[in-house]
């Protein structure tokens, strides 16, 4: 991996850490979360690329088989870590939860902004950030929402953490597929038509907006 990807992870990191004395212990939490999911990326990133090498540089087989597989295992451990230690009360995984997802995505993006800083417009922008942005946010925020929920029913627990990784590996690897095919445009969609009924069943379900009441 090349400097400027350190260089990135060091610039953006370094001044949300900064952030963190100032915060209530709330929101110092949310953004830890974020931390690691940039932490996290930075992890994928150098796992991916001896991955690429090894599979001849493959581009499209390795992120539409390898990288959704890598990426959700590595961001899944972090919530297994929320909700197995500090809490798993929804109020408190699913946000944070969605912090890993979006510093992963936050990460990802400066870094292939970065490689192709030549080629990029406002256009790209947008599409990465409802796209990528949200992939990641919503894969965290499946594999959260289900932990909260098995993690109180014992029996549950292995199969069911399985399960939750399978669905977002699979969520993860239609995207990746859609978006590199001549339909494009129904994976640019399928995260923000996917997101909007979360928010709404959130609202439903009662939980508050990120760091409202957690414990």
């Amino acid at each position: 991996m090349d400097n400027l990807t350190y260089i990135a992870f060091i610039a953006v990191t370094v001044s949300l850490a900064l952030m963190l004395p100032l915060m209530e212990r709330k929101l110092r939490r949310l953004v830890t979360f974020m931390i690691v999911g940039i932490f996290s990326c930075l992890f994928v990133s150098e796992l991916n690329n001896i991955l690429l090498e090894a599979f001849h540089k493959d581009v499209f087989y390795v992120t539409t088989t390898i990288t959704p597989i890598t990426e959700e295992v590595v961001k899944m451990l972090p919530i297994l870590f929320l909700a197995i230690v500090i809490s798993d009360e929804r109020r408190v995984v699913i946000p944070n939860a969605f912090a890993v997802g979006v510093g992963f995505a936050l990460l990802e993006n400066v870094v292939i902004l970065t490689r192709n800083v030549e080629n990029v417009t406002i256009l790209w922008a947008l599409v990465r950030g409802f796209g990528s942005g949200l992939v990641h946010g919503i894969c965290t925020v499946m594999v959260g929402w289900g932990i909260s929920y098995i993690k109180k029913r014992r029996k549950f627990f292995y199969c069911g953490t399985f399960a939750l990784l399978s669905a977002a590996i699979i969520y993860h690897a239609i995207y990746n597929l859609l978006v590199q095919s001549d339909y494009q445009y129904v994976g640019i969609l399928l995260p923000i038509t996917t997101y909007i009924p979360i928010i709404i069943l959130l609202k439903k379900k009662g939980i508050k907006a990120i760091g409202a009441n957690e414990s």
